[in-house]
């Protein structure tokens, strides 16, 4: 059964298509991989899904709902959160506040959400900068911020923006452990990622879309086979790599 679908959405900028015509289904308990060229409409189609701009034309369903008219806080209460590829934290207070945040969008008491903060700063890895501000987190420690941000917010569905870009194999490896743990959890994932190592290890289908169209859908293995998909992102060096 779907918990999130996206049924012909289609967004325009001038007179850009930036997403045409694209519809799928995130399934109760997958992980569902959003891959492409840059400039592909990846990042617009989360928009269009998490309130944060309405699609032109087409409807988004989350647990059989439509989300049409409704504001991304509203969309986050229903139990779908975002991360977003260029993070985002509050800067100026510490980790600990900023996780808080999150969880204050459904805990109503402030001893619960911190409660709640702690709990996902120790599993996420970041106890150790608990009373740090963000700012003076590396780019590694901001990215998994950002992830225990979304996470407070008791996600049905995460939806995640290039959450491994800029890390290292080794990084990678960590937040795909972490990862693992938080869909065992129950939480459906629908990631956008140029990681192959990530979408290959998580993914259990791939959407691959190019100008906003989708060109190609299936497991992680039929994907990287696929000449359409190799012609229009992979590219023959990743078959080399690969082989």
């Amino acid at each position: 059964m779907s918990i999130l679908s996206a049924n012909k959405i289609t967004k325009h900028f001038g007179g850009l298509t930036a997403v045409g015509n694209l519809s799928f289904e995130l399934q109760n308990n997958e992980v569902l991989a959003l891959i492409g060229p840059n400039g592909a409409g990846k990042t617009t189609v989360f928009n269009c899904l998490s309130g944060f701009m309405p699609p032109d034309a087409g409807e988004v369903y989350f647990e059989g709902k439509p989300l049409r008219g409704l504001q991304p806080f509203q969309v986050c209460q229903l139990g779908m959160a975002r991360t977003f590829q260029i993070v985002k934290p509050f800067l100026t207070i510490s980790v600990l506040d900023n996780v808080m945040v999150g969880a204050l969008a459904r805990e109503k008491s402030t001893a619960k959400a911190r409660k709640a903060a702690l709990e996902i700063i120790e599993f996420m890895g970041l106890l150790n900068w608990t009373q740090k501000e963000a700012q003076g987190l590396p780019l590694p420690l901001r990215k998994r911020l950002e992830l225990a941000r979304a996470l407070a917010t008791q996600p049905k569905v995460l939806l995640l923006d290039e959450v491994m870009a800029g890390l290292n194999p080794t990084e990678v490896d960590e937040l795909i452990t972490l990862l693992k743990q938080v869909n065992r959890q129950g939480v459906s994932i629908l990631l956008i990622e140029h990681v192959m190592r990530g979408v290959m290890a998580l993914s259990q289908r791939v959407i691959v879309i190019s100008y906003g169209v989708k060109i190609a859908e299936g497991r992680p293995d039929e994907i990287v086979e696929n000449k359409e998909v190799i012609e229009a992102y992979l590219g023959k060096e990743f078959l080399s790599a690969q082989s």
